[in-house]
């Protein structure tokens, strides 16, 4: 019997009308996130399969935290007590092709519900990197894509249902204003989700085509230019060599046939195959480019659907930092080539757009991110960190919920004018503490 044979048979001999225990010790191992670099600290993991289970095992436990896809790579999801997953309830609730809105459980990924949406002729207005991502775990942290006019993935959530203690809270963006803008991203404090409702739109096709070798002084002269040439554009670079290294840019197919591309953008030379982020690596897995057409959700992410990403192969950062500041951050950056390239495996910049929710990093400004894909070498990467954010620091640049920081909880404070609201409403919604954890302990309630 495989392991994953034999988890199913644990899962029913234990099964009940409340949970199912999902067992660390039956796969030889404790649990990991996707990436390696966190050990969670429970091996208490148990699956809810319905709302109904989920209100009663928030009820009867004093503390707890949902894991979702593990795709965070601090311990914003950790738990020293119980975790819930709501990994099997990911099926589509309904579709509103009137109103243009699908309601979604809380356990579904990206990579399951785009599919689906294309099918009925809809599509959501980005996505990530990755389609591996849950929807809830990924709009809980303002988890985003590309695309200047585009807000990050929690812009699309219209409706909330989500489990507090013991009782079941709906918030809409029509009826609920405030309430509604501070629960989108609510990094996990506020309750457990158990339903989202996410904008749609009309299907549509992309293409995306590929550049190497941008010039530094190109991208500095032309900034708004290039971010403003495409649908979605990211910057890959490894910070040396004074270029930006590759230039994906994402287009929305307006006609048939297309005109031919530009050989040269900006000083980049248009690839002419297949390209992987990190050149050196097989672009096997990543998604159709040279100008293919294909549905949206085949092109807006880097990687495609049925790939499954390797773990324990990497370690991440990111930093949103106001549009008008992007060139002056993005050259403070470059400043540390030295430094950082040896830790490095990529970089990738992206702009997004502003938006209005408490916690969110794009909250009232339109943002570029500066990422940071490092090798698996902790020691190194948190001695770099302070540093990287000393020098992002003039920008009042905001870290990435989910990925690797070390800024000060003080320092989140004065970035973000919404946290003692956002503090309040999870005082409100969950008195007793339920959901907290160390990480939101330090980086939000001690602020």
């Amino acid at each position: 019997m495989d392991k994953r044979t034999f988890l199913r048979a644990v899962s029913a001999l234990t099964a009940s009308p409340v949970v199912s225990p999902l067992l660390a010790w039956a796969s030889g191992a404790r649990h990991n996130n996707w990436a390696g670099n966190v050990e969670y600290s429970t091996e208490n993991l148990y699956a809810a399969t319905a709302s109904e289970s989920v209100k009663d095992f928030v009820k009867n436990h004093a503390k707890l935290k949902v894991l979702g896809s593990r795709h965070c790579f601090n311990n914003i999801a950790d738990s020293k007590d119980y975790f819930l997953s709501l990994k099997s309830m990911d099926d589509v609730i309904s579709l509103d092709a009137g109103a243009r809105t699908v309601t979604v459980a809380a356990g579904i990924t990206y990579g399951k519900l785009c599919p689906y949406l294309d099918s009925k002729g809809f599509a959501l207005h980005n996505l990530a990197s990755l389609p591996h991502i849950s929807v809830a775990g990924a709009c809980s942290t303002a988890t985003h894509g590309s695309g200047e006019k585009n807000g990050n993935l929690s812009t699309a959530v219209s409706a909330l249902e989500f489990v507090t203690s013991g009782d079941v809270v709906n918030l809409s963006r029509q009826k609920d204003g405030d309430t509604f803008l501070g629960a989108v991203v609510g990094l996990g404090a506020l309750g457990v989700i158990t339903k989202v409702t996410l904008d749609l739109q009309p299907t549509f096709l992309m293409r995306q085509y590929v550049y190497e070798n941008l010039p530094l002084r190109q991208m500095q002269d032309h900034f708004d230019a290039i971010e403003s040439s495409a649908y979605s554009v990211s910057l890959f670079t490894d910070w040396q060599k004074q270029r930006i290294n590759e230039v994906w840019l994402k287009s929305r197919v307006e006609s048939e046939p297309a005109p031919a591309p530009e050989p040269e953008f900006f000083g980049a030379k248009l690839a002419t195959r297949n390209l992987h982020p990190i050149a050196e690596l097989s672009a096997e897995n990543c998604t159709e480019q040279l100008g293919v057409p294909g549905p949206w959700y085949e092109r807006l992410p880097h990687f495609r659907m049925g790939f499954t990403p390797s773990a324990g192969r990497e370690l991440q950062s990111e930093y949103f930092v106001p549009r008008q500041h992007a060139v002056e951050a993005i050259l403070a950056v470059e400043r540390l080539r030295d430094q950082v390239s040896p830790h490095l495996m990529i970089s990738e910049i992206r702009a997004i757009a502003a938006d209005q929710l408490w916690m969110s990093p794009c909250r009232q400004q339109s943002s570029v991110t500066i990422h940071f894909t490092w090798k698996p070498d902790w020691p190194a990467v948190r001695l770099l960190l302070p540093v990287v954010e000393r020098e992002l620091a003039p920008f009042s640049a905001r870290p990435h919920w989910g990925k690797l920081f070390s800024t000060t909880p003080a320092r989140l404070k004065s970035l973000y004018e919404k946290l003692p609201n956002f503090i309040q409403l999870a005082k409100r919604l969950d008195p007793s503490g339920k959901f907290r954890n160390d990480f939101l302990n330090t980086n939000i309630f001690s602020a």
